[in-house]
């Protein structure tokens, strides 16, 4: 039975319809925001799969071009993959989810959001978020939400609740925020070096607006909720896991206290398989094998509580660092002799590769979805191969995390660089991460930032990134202990993954990953308070004594460029029927040319010579022809009466009469000229129907000689 329940969010109406559409999905809602509209179904399998020994949450934002009236561009004329931003989108809409759902729950639960139409004022984004959290929470799939989220803009120095197209493209800030009622959940961050203070005060005006939305939801709970399903359990074997940690927890905390990361996984390994023998031995070998799993499990537990305790009680951490000790760093710039600009970050055991490459302008990315970016002249991809934390599986392209990283390494640069009228030239980097031991998204922004300014890009201030974590009192939220410069260990037992990029003067990107229930705001401001003092560090005392200032001078293997503007209806002239004219500047010279629809023109040539030539060619094409004008032209006709002399002028063409090609009787033109000369003449007159007429015999003994 359809059930329509009607609200408002930032001062726009927002609909929930369900029971209408997908009624064999456990949960379904349809979200209407203004016009956009987006499907979210959720289902959960029955069983859990044999061998499951984590919570299979899978989430799929789907972008349908037809929302906005596109037809797609590839072959088969349908969506292919899924693009960077539906990708990003799926994660940000899994994040805030997955830490509410049971801790022992191993069924398959899957989350789709289907975009339906779109009204780019109402993003569909948060309406996926919002569905989302809908949807599970009226299933009857386990689910301890509701959760909620809204977008949050900077425009004139306020604070706006999701802004509209026409506020997004003047904001200094692009915020995500997703909280449950009472705590932050999920921060995704892209800003212009804004305060931490601004940045606060503008989560916690986010978090006002979801506070609102998860009331709403909750109601809808309530009247429509199905009883959640029974489940099977996977909690460890109590009798297994309290075996294993009254016999093996000193040696456990004994073994993870190595600052090495392969001697630290080295030690665990050694002691499970102790762990396993000496059960086997007190056990027997058909009730070892019956607990095969809970021994397991039993051992991750104890590894996991062994870190906890040692940080929380002691302040101790498994690499014997202080909770706000930063890693060993270092960096080195230059490296590779060919490409345009490289770098080398490290962290600890990470290690990052950033490599920076410029391009024609005309060589940006070309974006196909369903929001108004059409292209993107910044492109930061990030490579997480097998080999970098000691592993042997083969590359198969990037995947989510992949993604998600170089995203955010790339929202933390985007502030800082030039404008293209600044610096016209497509930029990519990509970062090439060596070596893992946490924080290699941060390693990155660190890295790339070096690479930029060994490529000469002018960028306006350097970025770095740091990460936090944390450990909290599961029994007290306001209790915890904050680790700056998490390591993988830290990351993977901890409970927060605050990763904030910026400059000196303020934040440039953010990205939250909890597996607690939310954060609170004491937390989230002794975040921004860790990362600055860490950022300002590793800016001034790493950073900045390896290269002070970007290069004055770009590599001499980047292609160097010339840059002019012409009138727009002079485009057609230079390009030329067919391409005939541009065509003929490139074969001639060599170089590579871009136009723009408002008459900018680029020339890259690593030879300036040759661009300057090419611009030569390019001016002559677009000279307006005045009367009193010198031009420097070809005789392309003779006839009884004259020449024909194309003036190098978009192909215009003037006459020379016979009578002015000298001061002298001819009797014959072929006497003086010929078809190919090249010859000066000067304009007399342009009639009514803008035929040319020219002179020889007029010019100036200077003017002949120009």
């Amino acid at each position: 039975m359809l059930k329509t329940y009607e609200t408002e969010l930032a001062g726009r109406k927002l609909v929930f319809e369900t029971g209408k559409m997908a009624g064999l999905a456990n949960g379904s809602v349809l979200v209407r925001y203004g016009d956009t509209c987006v499907i979210v179904n959720v289902t959960a399998s029955k069983e859990p799969r044999d061998g499951i020994d984590f919570f299979p949450l899978s989430v799929d934002y789907e972008e349908k071009l037809y929302s906005v009236g596109k037809i797609p561009g590839s072959f088969q004329k349908r969506e292919g993959r899924p693009s960077d931003k539906a990708i990003l989108t799926s994660r940000a809409i899994d994040r805030p989810l997955r830490p509410l759902f049971p801790k022992d729950f191993r069924n398959d639960v899957v989350v789709v959001a289907t975009v339906l139409s779109v009204d780019q004022d109402n993003s569909p984004e948060v309406a996926a978020m919002i569905g989302a959290s809908a949807a599970l929470s009226i299933s009857d799939i386990p689910f301890g939400g509701p959760t909620a989220a809204v977008n949050v803009g900077l425009v004139n120095g306020e604070i706006i609740i999701n802004p509209t197209e026409a506020q997004r493209e003047t904001s200094d800030l692009t915020l995500t925020v997703a909280g449950t009622e009472g705590k932050i959940a999920m921060i995704e961050a892209g800003a212009n070096e804004v305060s931490e203070e601004i940045m606060l005060e503008a989560i916690k005006k986010a978090h006002l607006e979801i506070q609102k939305m998860c009331q709403f939801i909750s109601k809808m709970k309530e009247e429509i909720g199905k009883p959640k399903f029974d489940y099977q359990s996977f909690e460890v074997d109590h009798d297994v896991y309290e075996w294993v940690y009254q016999n093996f927890e000193a040696q456990m905390k004994e073994a993870v206290q190595e600052k090495d990361k392969d001697a630290r996984d080295n030690n665990i390994d050694e002691l499970s398989e102790k762990i396993e023998i000496t059960y086997t031995e007190q056990f027997g070998e058909e009730l070892a094998n019956e607990h095969k799993k809970d021994i397991a499990e039993a051992i991750y537990k104890v590894e996991k509580k062994c870190v906890r305790d040692m940080i929380y009680y002691e302040h101790k951490r498994v690499d014997g660092r202080k909770i706000d000790e930063i890693r060993e760093l270092s960096c080195e710039v230059a490296l590779l002799p060919r490409v345009h600009g490289s770098a080398m970050f490290t962290r600890g055991q990470t290690q990052v590769l950033s490599v920076a490459t410029l391009g024609m302008v005309s060589e940006e990315q070309t974006l196909d979805g369903i929001d108004t970016e059409e292209s993107k002249r910044y492109m930061h991809q990030y490579n997480f191969p097998s080999y970098s934390v000691g592993e042997a599986r083969p590359s198969r392209g990037p995947g989510r995390r992949e993604v998600g990283h170089g995203a955010l390494a790339e929202k933390a640069l985007v502030p800082v660089l030039p404008t293209t009228e600044e610096f016209p030239y497509a930029i990519r980097v990509v970062s090439e991460v060596l070596s893992s031991n946490g924080s290699t998204s941060q390693a990155s922004i660190c890295g790339s930032t070096l690479a930029l300014m060994d490529a000469g890009v002018p960028i306006k201030r350097p970025v770095a990134g740091i990460s936090t974590g944390l450990v909290t009192n599961p029994e007290d939220e306001n209790d915890y202990v904050m680790l700056t410069d998490i390591q993988g260990l830290e990351d993977f037992f901890g409970d927060m993954d605050f990763k904030v990029g910026g400059t000196e003067k303020g934040i440039t990107a953010i990205q939250v990953d909890i597996k607690v229930d939310g954060l609170t705001y004491d937390v989230i401001q002794e975040a921004f308070e860790r990362t600055k003092n860490a950022r300002n560090y590793i800016l001034k005392d790493i950073m900045l004594p390896v290269i002070s200032k970007p290069r004055e001078e770009i590599s001499a293997y980047a292609p160097r460029i010339i840059t002019t503007t012409i009138k727009v209806d002079k485009i057609k002239d230079v390009i030329g029927p067919g391409g005939k004219m541009i065509n003929k500047i490139i074969d001639e010279t060599g170089v590579k040319i871009d136009i723009e629809e408002d008459g900018r023109v680029f020339i890259y040539s690593a030879d300036s010579q040759k661009a300057k030539e090419a611009l030569e060619m390019i001016e002559d094409i677009v000279r307006e022809v005045e009367i009193g004008g010198i031009y420097y032209g070809e005789v392309t006709k003779i006839m009884a009466f004259g020449a024909f002399i194309d003036l190098g002028c978009g192909g215009k063409e003037g006459l020379l009469h016979i009578s002015k090609i000298s001061k002298e009787r001819i009797k014959n033109v072929e006497d003086v000229l010929h078809v190919g000369d090249k010859v000066t003449v000067k304009v007399t007159d342009i009639d009514d129907q803008g035929r040319i007429n020219l002179s020889m015999k007029d010019l100036s003994e200077e003017e002949n000689n120009q």
